[in-house]
């Protein structure tokens, strides 16, 4: 098989350089199957050997966990259960053995004995469920004296309940029965009497006679009663009962089975338990009819047929397709016991099926004659053979059968083609073309699509049997064609798949079981039709299987015209992408003979129309790579096809016309093809006519827009002529397009003008070009949304003839649409989002074409410099959120891609084209970089701008969206290392390119991997604020694993001896100090960042950064000024629990600014919000234990009995009272805070009735946390 070959081959080669003994074994083709098996299985053998040789020592399972190792292991081959058969015995035999012993020993009635085998079961029936239990119960003991001790240990297990239905939790029980059932299965074969191994008659003197040997009574009670059961004990017991009841001395006991079954099925009821014993007694007689003998089973077979019949129409029936399937099992297997056993001379032979025998009869070359000259003997000699009598059962059965095929489960219908394959068999030729008959009318047009399965199933049984003639060729090969296309439209999907899926399977049958004198004009008919769906179907289990149809047949029916070539090109991986075998696969495949058309012919009639959207569009572009290999064929027949079809009254027809048509028509021009005028005329009027015929109108409308879009898009790109009235109206679709709210109908409408108006209007003159842009300038200040983000888009298509009337108003409008203030009233992320894209267009269209207009070409970059990177960087602060979450991000991304582009415009313009030694970075102040700065103010790119555009961009490296983070890295490695354009003027440069080096491909998302590099730019301090205040809202964030590992970072660089400051006069921690000062006085009031910002504060503070060190007076006494005025009737209770911590770390400080935040942080005592009054009461406690200055020693414990002892979540007048007793004690006095506080409550007297709750305004503050 090849899907273990590249794991073999890989643990092969471990265990060649690990065992000297593998060197001496030369090649695979030698070896036997197990020392290869050996060879290749079980990197794990050693520990699954030496688990099983301490369970063995042990006398047990010793601990659990060795049996969930085990059984992991094994769960790993379930696909490939054959690796492990050649360690089977090694596993087995001890288990066993160790089962047995302690059976003999413990006796098997003991609870003892059942925790002791319950593991050791575990580990068995795993190998059960992997290798399948014929593999496994070759190595069970089966001495005669067994049979007892497995009887009785049967009986013990019996009464044993689950205690859980998991199987990772299973300890064992369901296991355990599993397992002695199949011991059961092989010592019930033992060659002696049954009645000579039961002590128990011998004890009673037990006659005998006709009643049933005690053992087997018990064994019959045990396994009647599991025949109810659902889990895997039903089918053990089936087996079970199958091999007991077809014993030779078991004639009684076999008819009091069937007695027992009969008057069962009988009385079935719609129980769940009654479903379930009809599900195992069905079971259990088709195991019965498997292996009994025909003899002694021929007399019951009437019986058992009524039965059936009667259960199949039963509800149960209806409604347990499992009940159904073994139904038919048992129905094809009671038929067979009906039919004589036979071998039909009429059956097809095929070459014979020994490669020797092949071998020299291909040498001889006369293989196919005569086997083509035996078959048609066949043919003629099989009319001579004498008629059968079919008893009625048989042809009740066949008919059961035929319904089977027609089943709504696909078990059934499997099930159902294999019997009518087997019963075939013992039919006469003439029989048996009646039962082709039968099938064949299963691909009526009337049929379901469960008939055509299992219709194509029973072909397929038929043909592997040699039971379908050559003769039956020219009736069945045109039903397996249609059944190879079968796709019908339900609602909004299609079905079928499973159809096609057999239709190939069918073929794939043909070529294992035909000679290619038979198969090589059947194969010159059905290979068009299996490449077509190899390439095209929508399903990739049909491509993959139609390939190995197609693989079987060219493997097979010897030299087929291009055969490999084709199998190369379809192989299993390539058509793993549906868009690869449109646009790759099948193009390659196309240039072969006999494969054009017949493609061509499927996409225009069946995947042009298809009821998937994206299968259209990409069946359009399939089409137009066709074109290719006959432009005549396409320009004549399929364009003729498919203009009349672009006014279809079905949506799907007329929407995948229109694309195709469009496609086509590109394809054509590209391949340098002359329309003629009839062909123009058709082509320009189709979207005037689907206008007329309102087809944008209803449901499909927005389908049509975006496909007409695309068609203008291509004649405009093939240059087909068109009249004024025909430019005036496309114009106009792709005008309301542009306002249209679907963006892909926006930026389909785009993309058309892109290529219309350079096609069309250029030519027109400077009139019609000052009304285009002046109506999509005006597009931008619309009320609705969704024409100001069409304008936007459209300004940064229009060629360099129009922008060049009005650039200024255009660039200024653009300017000023990108930033949110643009719109206060009604901000558009969208709109933002185009008019950045928009504008960077614009800047990119003037300026490759301004060499031609020199006399504006300073202004444009002048403006360019001054305004539009100013409205860049303005962009870059846009953190608009609504419903859908942080919607400035898509501005910032945009920003960010366009401040690249630009900064690559300037440097253009500069002509620095070589790359220049950096210019006083290393180790150069903001000062010496000012004036630097000073000798270049000629340039457009200095170095105001390039620290503005790396401290911008690095700012959005250290946020908290993954995406934007990676964008950002990948932007400033573009601009570091861009090879056509370098970029000049970066500070600290060579600290860049050492975070962020060249030839490294991390994954700067994961959090992990870009933090502790980033971090190290705020060794740059032109950098470091900008930086600091991307960082804190990673740090203070609300995403616990973010936050972990970019406080760890940042910790980590203030931690890290080795990496020296740029500043050697400032140690890391001060430089940090002075950027946290900054970042909360540039973002006062603004809670995205201080709410974060103070949380960052707080856990440096946790993790002793600031404290204890010498230096941080002024960082301290700035950072309280500010929290007062941040903290301030503040309602945001995040923000004011870090704000109430940082205090209270900073009042543990032994110096005046920890007495002013202590003032500070008693004032929160009387706050209106309990959980704030509680929060500061916490702190305040923790900092009178650390700081015994601030309240003399005399007044010490009484503060500290006031703070623990006061309910500070209850009435607010008595906190405030406690809270001047401490100001009182600290000897602070009223703060004016306070008094303030006190002013409110004495303006809130007169109206106490209205606000005498405070809960009123704390439901605020609940609402806002959500606690």
């Amino acid at each position: 098989m090849s899907a273990p070959s590249g794991h073999s081959e890989a643990t092969a080669t471990g265990e060649a350089s690990a065992d000297p003994t593998a060197a001496a074994v030369a090649d695979d083709v030698h070896d036997s199957k197990e020392v290869v098996l050996r060879r290749y299985f079980l990197q794990e053998w050693e520990l699954v050997s030496a688990i099983l040789h301490r369970i063995v020592a042990a006398g047990g399972v010793a601990e659990p966990a060795d049996v969930h190792r085990i059984r992991s292991i094994m769960d790993k081959y379930q696909e490939e259960g054959q690796l492990l058969e050649p360690y089977l015995e090694e596993i087995i035999s001890p288990l066993m053995a160790l089962i047995r012993s302690k059976i003999m020993e413990l006796g098997a009635g003991t609870d003892e004995l059942l925790e002791i085998i319950k593991p050791l079961c575990i580990i068995i029936y795993t190998l059960v469920t992997v290798c399948g239990y014929k593999s496994v119960i070759k190595f069970f003991p089966h001495q005669v004296s067994d049979l007892e001790l497995a009887v009785a240990l049967l009986e013990k297990c019996h009464t044993m309940s689950s205690a859980t239905t998991l199987r990772q939790e299973s300890t064992g029980e369901m296991e355990t029965k599993c397992v002695v059932l199949l011991w059961l299965y092989i010592l019930i074969l033992i060659p002696f009497d049954i009645s000579s191994v039961d002590t128990s008659i011998a004890s009673a003197d037990h006659m005998g006679g006709s009643e049933v040997v005690p053992l087997v009574t018990r064994i019959l009670d045990i396994c009647k009663d599991y025949l109810s059961n659902s889990g895997p004990m039903r089918r053990m017991s089936g087996l079970l009962l199958a091999r007991l009841l077809t014993r030779p001395d078991m004639s009684t006991a076999f008819s009091s089975f069937m007695e027992w079954a009969h008057k069962i099925l009988l009385s079935v009821t719609d129980d769940f338990v009654d479903q379930f014993r009809s599900i195992g007694i069905v079971e259990a007689l088709a195991s019965i009819f498997k292996i009994g003998n025909r003899r002694v089973l021929h007399d019951a077979v009437s019986g058992i047929w009524n039965d059936c019949s009667v259960v199949m129409k039963t509800n149960i029936a209806i409604r347990s397709p499992l009940l159904r399937k073994y139904l038919v099992k048992l129905a094809q297997r009671v038929a067979l016991i009906s039919l004589p056993p036979r071998t039909p001379s009429w059956r097809y032979q095929s070459v014979s099926s020994s490669l020797g025998a092949n071998l020299s009869s291909s040498t001889s070359g006369s293989s196919s004659g005569s086997t083509q000259q035996v078959n048609i003997d066949q043919t003629d000699t099989c009319l001579l053979e004498e008629d059968m009598d079919v008893p009625e059962t048989v042809e009740e059965i066949i008919d059961l059968l035929l319904t089977g095929l027609r089943d709504s489960d696909t078990i059934v219908r499997w099930s159902a083609a294999k019997g009518v394959g087997r019963i075939t068999a013992r039919l006469t030729p003439a029989l048996s073309e009646e039962v082709l008959s039968s099938i064949l009318q299963l691909f009526s047009p009337g049929e379901g699509d469960g008939s055509w399965h299992g219709g194509c199933l029973a072909l397929a049984e038929l043909a592997r049997r040699g039971l379908l003639l050559p003769s039956s060729f020219p009736d069945v090969i045109p039903v397996i064609i249609k059944a190879l296309h079968y796709d019908v439209r339900r609602g909004p999907h299609s079905i079928g798949s499973h159809v096609r899926d057999a239709a190939a399977y069918v073929c794939w049958a043909f070529g294992r079981a035909y000679t290619n004198f038979d198969m090589k004009a059947v194969l010159e008919q059905l290979a068009p039709h299996l490449l077509t769906v190899a390439c095209y179907d929508r399903e990739v289990n049909c491509r993959r299987a139609a390939s190995a149809a197609f693989q079987e047949n060219v493997g097979r029916q010897g030299t087929y015209p291009h055969g490999i070539d084709i199998v190369n090109t379809t192989d299993y991986f390539a058509l793993a992408s549906r868009s690869n075998s449109y646009l790759t696969v099948a193009v390659s495949v196309a240039k072969y003979e006999g494969y054009l058309y017949p493609f061509g012919e499927e996409l225009l009639c069946n995947k042009i129309s298809h009821w998937e959207k994206s299968l259209r569009e990409l069946a359009a572009q399939a089409l137009a790579l066709l074109v290719q290999y006959d432009m005549d064929y396409f320009a004549g027949h399929a364009l003729e096809k498919l203009v009349p079809c672009t006014l279809s009254s079905d949506l799907c027809t007329r929407h995948g016309a229109t694309l195709a048509a469009g496609e086509i028509t590109l394809k054509l021009h590209q391949l340098g093809f002359a329309f003629t005028t009839d062909m123009q005329r058709a082509l320009s009027g189709i979207v005037p006519a689907i206008e007329k015929a309102r087809l944008y109108r209803g449901k499909g409308g927005e389908i049509m827009r975006s496909a007409v879009s695309r068609f203008i898009a291509c004649i405009s790109m093939a240059a087909i002529s068109l009249n004024e009235k025909t430019k005036r109206s496309l114009m106009e679709t792709l005008n309301e397009n542009l306002r249209h709210p679907n963006s892909q109908i926006q930026c389909a409408a785009v993309e058309a003008l892109k290529h219309f108006i350079p096609t069309y209007l250029v030519s027109a003159g400077e009139k019609i070009g000052n009304d285009v842009v002046s109506k999509y300038v005006a597009l931008l200040d619309d009320p609705n949304v969704a024409a100001r983000r069409g304008g936007a888009l459209a300004l940064g298509i229009l060629p360099y003839e129009f922008l060049l009337i009005k650039w200024m108003p255009v660039m200024s409008k653009l300017c000023s649409s990108c930033t949110i203030e643009d719109k206060a009233d009604d901000p558009d992320a969208e709109a933002r989002v185009n008019s950045v894209r928009g504008l960077v267009s614009v800047c990119e269209t003037l300026t490759s074409n301004v060499e031609h207009a020199s006399h504006i070409g300073e202004p444009i970059y002048a403006f360019i410099k001054v305004t539009v990177m100013q409205a860049l960087f303005g962009a870059l602060d846009d953190y608009a959120v609504d419903n859908r979450g942080d919607v400035g991000s898509w501005v910032r991304e945009a920003a960010m891609d366009a401040l690249r582009r630009c900064t690559f415009i300037l440097c253009r313009r500069d002509g620095v084209s070589v790359r220049t030694p950096p210019v006083a970075e290393d180790k150069s102040e903001p000062s010496d970089m000012d004036t630097n700065a000073t000798t270049t103010t000629h340039k457009l790119f200095d170095s105001t701008i390039a620290q503005d555009l790396v401290a911008g961009i690095a700012k959005q490296a250290v946020e908290k969206i993954d995406k934007i983070r990676e964008i950002a890295v990948r932007i400033l490695h573009r601009i570091l290392y861009n090879q056509e354009q370098f970029v000049p003027f970066i500070p600290y440069r060579e600290l860049l390119e050492e975070i962020i080096p060249n030839n490294a491909d991390l994954e700067w998302a994961v959090p992990a991997v870009s933090y502790p590099r980033l971090v190290k730019i705020l060794q740059a301090t032109c950098y470091s604020k900008p930086v600091l205040s991307g960082l804190v809202i990673s740090t203070g964030g609300l995403q616990e694993s973010l936050r972990k590992v970019s406080t760890s970072a940042l910790v980590g660089y203030l931690q890290d001896s080795n990496i020296n400051t740029i500043d050697e006069a400032k140690s890391r921690e001060c430089l940090l100090s002075h950027d946290i000062l900054w970042v909360l006085q540039r973002y006062q009031k603004c809670d995205r960042v201080i709410t974060p910002t103070l949380k960052t504060i707080e856990t440096l503070l946790s993790k002793k950064v600031f404290l204890n060190k010498e230096g941080h007076g002024d960082f301290y006494c700035e950072l309280v000024n500010l929290l007062g005025s941040e903290l301030k009737g503040s309602k945001d209770f995040t923000k004011l629990c870090a704000g109430l911590s940082i205090l209270g770390y900073i009042s543990s400080q032994l110096d005046i600014t920890g007495t002013k935040a202590f003032s500070q942080l008693l004032t929160f005592l009387g706050h209106r919000y309990p959980k704030i009054r509680k929060a500061a009461a916490d702190q305040v406690y923790l900092v009178l234990l650390q700081n015994d200055n601030l309240i003399s020693a005399e007044n010490m414990d009484k503060a500290q009995d006031v703070v623990a002892e006061t309910c500070w979540e209850g009435d607010v007048e008595e906190a405030r009272r406690k809270r001047s007793e401490l100001n009182e004690m600290a000897g602070f006095g009223v703060t004016n805070s306070q008094k303030s506080e006190n002013r409110q409550e004495t303006r809130r007297t007169p109206d106490v009735h209205n606000s005498t709750d405070e809960n009123t305004s704390y439901s605020s503050l609940v609402e806002f946390s959500g606690y």
